[in-house]
């Protein structure tokens, strides 16, 4: 449940409509607040600060003897910024009369929806109106490179935001904006990032002057590039490092490269499996997106979608007792 669903049921509510979420995170949000923009600039923030302190603040004048970083505090102030946005969430729920469900929510039928409660137990709820807003996961490699998720070594980005100690050496897979903010976190920590991506450039839906400024800014933050560069296939040996196998796109020639943690950052796609679509005649296209027509309305008229994470269902007056059971 990101910031467009969460909104989505404030205004339900407030226009009369009887509204309740469900999440199975157990904190609202979604991906923006709880592992995505909100902790990643949480990071960015405090290591530019680190940054500006190591290199900058001696030219201004400011002498501040060596900077250096308690890493456990660094991701406890980040936490502390994303719990904060979190309960205030719950706190305008409350206010505007939004019922809040932790659990996982699939359909049984066109208006069912079923829940596994978080703490045990299932209930279900019939609503006339159902907004679907799942949102996106990340994006794996194919199994066929050995390279999947283990969050440790092999991590997405929600795993390079709960690294329990910096990485001395890190490969971010894939030159788009997510993979790059994790990378110059870590390279302003001491990691050593070199980032692999299959294109000449990095951010390719940039005007190539931008594009160029970005890399060149980059360069002298210290990360390193291989571009026009493929993986192929890699081995995660765990606590002794990832070795990736590469090949260059254009000559086709192999080459590898060692590294302590290897961050898989090729983009995201929708999160729709398990919600058990077909029982409410819901379609997805080949990349598992919701079909919909231009009011966002699914092959279902009455289900709605949105672009982000999580639930909403809204029903237009009945007492609880006429939605739960």
């Amino acid at each position: 449940m990101s910031f467009i669903g969460y909104v989505a049921a404030i205004k339900a509510a407030q226009r009369g409509l009887k509204t309740v979420c469900i999440e199975k995170r157990g904190t609202l949000g979604g991906t923006c607040l709880n592992v995505g923009c909100i902790p990643s600039k949480a990071l960015l923030n405090a290591t530019h600060k680190l940054h500006e302190a190591q290199h900058k603040f001696k030219g201004m004048g400011i002498i501040t003897g060596n900077v250096t970083v308690d890493f456990p505090q660094l991701m406890k102030s980040k936490e502390t910024a994303v719990t904060g946005l979190t309960s205030g969430i719950e706190f305008l729920f409350k206010k505007n009369k939004v019922d809040y469900l932790k659990g996982w929510g699939k359909f049984a039928d066109k208006h069912t929806v079923e829940i596994d409660v978080i703490g045990g137990g299932k209930d279900h709820i019939k609503a006339k109106n159902i907004i679907i807003a799942t949102g996106s996961e990340p994006n794996e490699l194919p199994a066929s490179t050995g390279l999947q998720f283990d969050e440790k070594f092999v991590i997405s980005s929600t795993g390079a935001l709960a690294l329990k100690d910096i990485p001395k050496r890190m490969v971010v897979v894939g030159g788009g904006v997510i993979g790059l903010e994790m990378g110059s976190v870590y390279q302003r920590l001491g990691t050593e990032v070199t980032v692999i991506q299959h294109t000449d450039r990095i951010c390719p839906f940039l005007d190539q002057e931008v594009g160029k400024a970005f890399t060149n800014a980059l360069k002298k933050q210290g990360l390193k590039f291989l571009f026009n560069t493929k993986v192929a296939s890699g081995v995660n040996n765990k606590e002794r490092g990832v070795v990736i196998n590469l090949t260059d796109a254009q000559s086709g020639a192999p080459s590898k490269i060692e590294t302590d943690v290897a961050l898989i950052s090729i983009g995201r796609r929708a999160f729709t499996g398990g919600l058990q679509l077909d029982k409410a005649g819901l379609k997805t296209n080949d990349r598992g997106v919701l079909e919909i027509n231009g009011h966002w309305q699914t092959t279902v008229p009455h289900a709605l979608t949105s672009s982000r994470n999580r639930w909403y269902l809204s029903h237009p007056q009945p007492a609880n007792d006429q939605l739960r059971s």
